[in-house]
């Protein structure tokens, strides 16, 4: 069975004796298990680390429903997985482990997610609703199809909000003034906090500024193969929001919290790569906190981004990846932009945010940016994006423009947001027209294989209609003295 072969590979069996021997010295005594739902929520268990090497070994089981949340729908129902069905067998990755420096005797590790062996379907095989899982397998398929690996480099936007005194109500703890050193500075202790977890766990921090909404920060990690860049998205989250705990702040990664100012995007910058290897990067490795593979970086390698001395054009890789991500555009919208609160972010023009499915050279307006000769940036992505989807999809499109050589058009020079119709339609605008788009979309489809697919749909459209089925206090604002 897969899971079995997963379980006892000899590089698992190796990183497993390095994990029990760097436990042994770490002072670690509780151990995270965990795993991202198709949500982006963090899920799974604790357990006493004196258990870690028999949980390694026989695994932990939890719910599949786990993988959307173990959520209900509107009426009441468990959403894709009714209480009576199998429960699901997670395995620890050991290289993934690392100690939380705010509490060094707790460590986190994730987890890799199996059927149950006794599943009448597809026993032991790996869970389709595994989206990190399915991440893998899909970045493997599209090295061997073309001999290269995605590298990426995530842009988390969010704000650092307090609750007024007394009041329902969330406000910025800053002034929205974009790059103002004297607001960062404000935020100067809440930062600091945040660069001493995220080095400690395994993220080289390269560079951060305040921006345009109030409290809204974006501190930037170095880009690397693609998995370990959504890893250390998941992480940076996690950090952000035990610093807002220690600081009686809201860390806020809501896509629009504020009308009138901007959004939190997530932007994804990608490169093909032909060859390259894992380099532990010594100044971020930090020897009693983790395993080496947590602080290392895919360096070396050719970039086929990259055009050629004096060429100020794009490579044909560049052209026909730009290509395919424009083709799939809407039905990306969906993964990018996963929530009702997404919408608002691009409905509102003038802060930055996409609205057109288009792409150009250095233009903020598009939905994709070559915003450096070696990359290629797409920002429809906000900051609630789930990123193992978001990459998933993105390979599926990139693959489509490869594989059937997907010109792109012309790059728009323009301002998008100008009165005058751009010669491109609009990205989706409201969360109903992306999933509608999703579902006419067979390739992106094939990024969310098997029961993913199904569930995505089923948790996004039950929040679509929860939304469109409630009556809110602008409602009663708008329509009380409607009528004579």
């Amino acid at each position: 069975m897969e899971h079995e072969a997963f379980r006892d590979s000899p590089q698992r069996r190796d990183n497993l004796l390095r994990a029990l021997r760097w436990l042994q010295s770490s002072g670690v005594e509780y151990v995270y298990m965990q795993f991202p739902s198709i949500t982006g929520r963090l899920q799974g268990k604790g357990i006493p680390a004196r258990h870690f090497a028999r949980m390694a070994e026989k695994g932990f089981s939890m719910v599949y429903g786990a993988t959307v949340n173990v959520a209900l729908d509107r009426f009441g129902n468990y959403l894709g997985y009714p209480p009576n069905a199998s429960e699901l067998l997670a395995y620890p990755e050991p290289e993934t482990l690392v100690q939380l420096p705010w509490d060094k005797r707790v460590a986190r590790v994730f987890c890799a997610l199996f059927r149950n062996p006794a599943d009448p379907t597809s026993p032991g095989q790996r869970l389709d609703a595994d989206c990190r899982g399915n991440l893998r397998a899909q970045h493997q398929a599209f090295e061997a199809r073309h001999g290269l690996r995605l590298r990426a480099g995530m842009e988390p936007e969010m704000m650092w909000l307090r609750q007024q005194a007394g009041e329902p109500r969330y406000v910025g703890v800053t002034e929205p003034r974009c790059y103002h050193i004297g607001q960062f500075e404000t935020l100067r202790p809440v930062y600091m906090k945040v660069l001493e977890y995220a080095h400690a766990m395994g993220l080289d921090m390269i560079q951060g500024d305040h921006e345009d909404a109030p409290g809204q920060l974006e501190l930037n990690f170095a880009f690397d193969d693609v998995l370990a860049s959504c890893d250390r998205l998941m992480t940076y989250r996690q950090i952000c929001h035990q610093v807002a705990r220690e600081f009686d702040l809201v860390a806020c990664f809501l896509p629009k919290p504020f009308a009138g100012v901007s959004g939190s995007g997530c932007h994804f910058n990608l490169s093909l790569w032909d060859g390259g290897h894992a380099v532990l990067r010594e100044e971020v490795f930090a020897r009693t906190q983790g395993m080496e593979e947590v602080y290392s970086h895919y360096e070396g390698g050719t970039n086929l981004f990259l055009p050629a001395a004096g060429d100020p054009g794009l490579t044909d890789v560049g052209k026909f990846a730009i290509g395919g991500i424009q083709r799939h555009l809407n039905a990306l919208t969906a993964i990018a932009a996963p929530t009702v609160n997404s919408y608002k972010r691009l409905w509102e023009t003038g802060f930055w945010a996409p609205v057109r499915a288009n792409w150009g050279y250095q233009n903020r307006t598009c939905a994709i940016r070559v915003s450096a000769p070696d990359r290629v940036e797409y920002r429809t992505a906000d900051a609630i994006v789930n990123p193992y989807l978001m990459a998933s999809a993105l390979l599926a499109a990139i693959d489509d423009g490869l594989a059937n050589r997907v010109e792109p058009g012309p790059a728009t020079d323009g301002d998008s947001y100008g009165e005058h119709p751009a010669p491109t339609a609009y990205v989706p605008r409201n969360l109903g027209q992306a999933l509608e788009a999703l579902d006419h979309d067979p390739v992106v489809s094939a990024a969310l294989p098997g029961d993913m697919k199904g569930l995505f749909q089923a948790i996004k459209t039950n929040e679509w209609q929860s939304f469109l089925a409630t009556v809110t206090q602008w409602d009663f604002d708008t329509y009380l003295d409607h009528t004579p």
